[in-house]
């Protein structure tokens, strides 16, 4: 976390010393492992025996206790300092607005407008979301714990188009697209089942294990 906040940092800086844009620069964050750790959600969910499931979710959300990744607050606070606007892109659901606000704000995180704040009303992907904020600002960061923070090129896509597009766009890693490491969850995942995310528990790992590579 620390090397890909302080990448960041270099990078914005670089963004803010060439800038020629009309436009107000902007980075795009997520939110969830990306700087606010929920790690004591899954835990507490594993110690019952139970996996992720909406309602449960919802509860931790509406608390606004997730706690932040190290380097994070200092990141965003400088960015918001040197001018440049922070928008929050989540896939947190309309519902959950308050609790989130709440975790923001009592970590001292930007928050530049409730505008800034963006959460999931309809489709899971954000590429509309983005598309809206570069309409007013130029997007010099996006930074995120999925490939799906980045670019639609990564929405439902499987195993192989997520690695051919990697490399498309690997250029942009560590310049324009920051990644926070999450291996607890994420597309990552999905795409070894199908995004089928009516399967049990027991059934996505069943399938996980037997896609998994392992050499002798």
């Amino acid at each position: 976390c620390l090397q890909a906040y302080n990448i960041a940092k270099l990078q914005l800086d670089a963004a803010i010393a060439s800038d020629k844009s009309e436009k107000p620069l902007a980075i795009v964050s997520d939110i969830d492992e990306t700087f606010l750790d929920n790690s004591y959600y899954a835990v507490e969910r594993a110690k019952q025996g139970k996996d992720y499931d909406q309602k449960s979710w919802e509860e931790w959300t509406a608390k606004g206790i997730a706690t932040p990744l190290t380097g994070a607050k200092d990141f965003y606070t400088y960015a918001a300092s040197k001018g440049v606007q922070v928008f929050y892109i989540t896939n947190r659901k309309t519902e959950e607005r308050t609790g989130t606000m709440n975790n923001l704000k009592k970590y001292g995180f930007p928050v530049q407008g409730e505008d800034h704040l963006i959460m999931r009303s309809a489709e899971s992907s954000k590429e509309n979301r983005r598309l809206d904020v570069a309409k007013k600002h130029t997007i010099v960061l996006l930074l995120g714990d999925n490939l799906a923070d980045f670019s639609k090129d990564f929405d439902r896509k499987t195993e192989a188009e997520r690695s051919a597009n990697v490399k498309a766009l690997q250029n942009d890693f560590g310049k324009k697209f920051i990644i926070i490491p999450n291996v607890g969850y994420g597309d990552w995942e999905s795409a070894f089942y199908k995004y089928n995310y009516k399967l049990t528990p027991a059934q996505k790992d069943s399938l996980m294990y037997n896609a998994a590579k392992a050499t002798l």
